[in-house]
């Protein structure tokens, strides 16, 4: 039995941490959603393609047709997302993703999708997300403060990492029982929660963008707050090389040498719910550990990125591979958190979405002819070699990396620090307009 003096002790106890107020609840919740049925429709589109007729150069014109439109457009949605405010940028994308997904799904389920249409339908898919990342990356910025960043963005990330192996796992378990038209369906209906969540942000906080000279102008300015910092452009380049790397190894090397050596499919899949396994371990650790110079420990953490490439050129068994991939995901997400809390550190809170582009990308621009030339380097060095190649790149930009100075020096700010500057209150705005970092 409760006495008087216990009741208000219960009442006043959060339900939630102070740092993850309403749109920061809002948006994992609604990421959450949008992974679960994403990765499974991903998997439903390449068996939509083979159940049409079509074989693996289809698949791989599908695929490219979202990409495409995802690099071609991401510049525009940044600036866009700078200018009108960001959650109806990101309720618009969701709504024509919705959409492009419902279209794609009744086609299947109707029994003859064409192969132009299914291109285009994930042209405007990869054209939605394009307009949707900047606006949701400064977003979720914009929704938390303080030092306990990077705590919100280590759970973010990790709510994100989980329902994506969730949604993998469900797809192909829903394309096995009802066929990848169902599929598609769902993740149209995930568009739609998500989005209507994305609705109930409060934008209230963010003040009034002043008029600009237009969207060229917009563009511009976001490139001098780009290369205006050695640390952000610096990584940015490293990471176009080391994201072509991996999305080769993991789309082309990876399942061939499983399917040859290994034993097939099965095996390529406990290595890749290793890694995920390993990105969620990293968010739980970056939850805890706040390393002063933050930039320095993420970009340490990007060496492990070349053990699956080294795993797959000796082989290693399988159980070697999974371990390699599964330290890949923990560094991977430790890296992650690093950088997603100097960008919230250090770049002006008007400005995320569209230093947020040129991040995506610069991180994205190699991607497709990364892909697209292994296969011709595989054929003219061999796999072994090739894998190898994969390996020393990541180890080689890295290392470059690590000679700029702001990559080394740039340091977590605290509320000390904050303190000591004239006028500073320790939120998220008076952090946005100081210099670049404390540099130790």
């Amino acid at each position: 039995m409760s006495t008087p003096a216990a009741a208000p002790r219960r009442s006043r106890r959060p339900r939630r941490p102070e740092w993850a107020g309403r749109n920061y609840t809002l948006l994992t919740a609604a990421a959450v959603v949008t992974n679960l049925g994403t990765h499974g429709a991903l998997i439903a589109a390449a068996f939509a393609v083979l159940e049409a007729g079509g074989d693996g150069g289809d698949v791989g014109l599908v695929a490219a047709a979202r990409t495409l439109p995802l690099v071609l457009f991401l510049l525009i949605g940044g600036a866009v997302a700078d200018r009108i405010p960001r959650h109806r940028v990101m309720v618009a994308a969701n709504a024509l993703n919705c959409v492009s997904q419902a279209v794609f799904a009744a086609l299947v389920l109707a029994g003859d999708p064409k192969l132009w249409q299914m291109m285009l339908l994930t042209a405007l898919c990869g054209t939605g997300q394009a307009f949707f990342n900047p606006a949701a990356e400064g977003m979720l910025m914009s929704s938390v403060g303080g030092e306990q960043a990077s705590r919100a963005f280590a759970l973010f990330r990790m709510a994100m990492n989980g329902a994506t192996i969730g949604g993998a796992a469900l797809g192909g378990a829903m394309i096995a029982v009802f066929g990848p038209g169902w599929v598609l369906a769902v993740d149209a209906a995930a568009f739609a929660v998500a989005g209507a969540l994305r609705a109930f942000l409060d934008v209230g906080h963010i003040a009034e963008r002043e008029p600009g000279g237009g969207l060229l102008a917009d563009l511009r300015e976001g490139w001098r707050e780009f290369t205006g910092r050695p640390w952000l452009w610096s990584i940015v380049a490293q990471f176009s090389v080391v994201v072509a790397v991996v999305g080769a190894v993991e789309s082309v090397y990876g399942p061939l040498v499983a399917e040859e050596t290994l034993g097939g499919a099965r095996p390529w899949g406990l290595a890749l719910a290793g890694f995920g396994a390993g990105t969620v371990c990293g968010a739980l650790l970056s939850m805890r550990w706040k390393p002063r110079r933050m930039l320095l420990v993420g970009t340490l953490c990007v060496f492990p990125l070349a053990l699956p490439s080294a795993a797959l050129a000796v082989p290693l068994s399988v159980g070697g591979l999974i371990a390699a991939m599964f330290v890949c995901g923990l560094a991977l997400e430790v890296f992650g958190v690093a950088w997603m809390t100097a960008l919230h550190q250090e770049i002006p809170e008007e400005k995320l979405s569209r230093v947020s582009a040129y991040d995506w990308f610069g991180s994205t621009a190699m991607l497709p002819l990364s892909t697209a030339l292994a296969g011709p380097v595989e054929t003219a060095f061999g796999r072994s070699q090739a894998l190898w190649g994969c390996a020393a790149l990541v180890v080689l930009v890295t290392a470059l990396v690590l000679l700029v100075p702001d990559v080394r020096n740039l340091t977590r700010r605290t509320k000390e620090v904050a303190a000591a500057r004239p006028g500073a209150t320790g939120d998220r705005s008076a952090d946005a307009e100081g210099p670049v970092g404390r540099l130790g």
